[in-house]
């Protein structure tokens, strides 16, 4: 059975967006036991929150530095997303692993950079295609959680996001049962761990979350919300997956 503990669904934009399309938070249904929360370009930081003012509606970035200042161009640190208004921040995303190179040890000290300056992860793992063929898939996740997670988390400075990479934008969608193994492993470790601290931590799933699918991904214990995509930017799209959240 599920453990009481408020839901999430968090939209990652990407690089996609100006600042008129942050006029959708408006669009976006108010929710009972769901907090939703919008991550657009980091650019749009600020005027999200803007946009954001009264809905109820969070604003997280995409990733984050783990250092809180210095000479590196192009970065964007954790105390400037705070100070941005900004309550969470992405970590770990598979684009950011595989295209940047980001090990798990990398993840692990952005997480932090996000605890010092009072924002939450959203940390995210997940295995590849052929680390699913070749039925590694709890191993990667085992060591993902291990390297990435740090020993200072809390139920409400880190979210898990389990976005296998193989459904990443491709519409392809984990299976009821893949889902339920993985997340429920993910529990597991969590209590292990941190005792009753893991099981308050919530459990997203992400990769071609839709309207259409989104009711029976929700129907699994461990799932406590979404990492949403291209059907994020959109309140058309979103609003459906935030009710069938708020449902669940």
């Amino acid at each position: 059975m599920r453990a009481m503990k408020r839901k999430l669904a968090a939209g990652n934009w990407k690089m996609n967006g100006t600042a008129a399309a942050l006029e959708m938070v408006r669009d976006l249904p108010e929710t009972h036991s769901t907090d939703v929360v919008i991550c657009p370009p980091a650019p749009l930081l600020y005027r999200g929150v803007e946009a954001a003012k009264g809905t109820g509606i969070g604003i997280g970035a995409q990733d984050c530095h783990s250092e809180a200042k210095g000479a590196y161009t192009g970065d964007i640190s954790a105390p400037m997303i705070a100070d941005a208004g900004a309550r969470f921040v992405i970590v770990g995303h598979s684009e950011r692993r595989e295209g940047h190179a980001e090990r798990d040890r990398d993840v692990r000290s952005k997480a932090e950079a996000a605890f010092a300056a009072n924002l939450t992860a959203i940390l995210c793992l997940g295995e590849s295609a052929e680390e699913r063929a070749a039925d590694n898939t709890l191993d990667i996740i085992a060591g993902q959680l291990s390297g990435s997670i740090p020993d200072a988390s809390t139920a409400q400075n880190l979210v898990i996001a389990y976005e296998p990479i193989w459904a990443i934008g491709t519409g392809a969608v984990a299976s009821p049962a893949q889902i339920d193994e993985v997340h429920d492993f993910i529990r597991a470790r969590l209590i292990r761990r941190f005792g009753d601290t893991g099981a308050g931590m919530r459990l997203l799933y992400g990769g071609s979350v839709k309207p259409g699918n989104a009711a029976d991904i929700f129907a699994s214990d461990n799932v406590d919300g979404a990492l949403v995509g291209g059907a994020s930017l959109s309140a058309k799209d979103f609003a459906p997956i935030i009710a069938a959240l708020d449902a669940s």
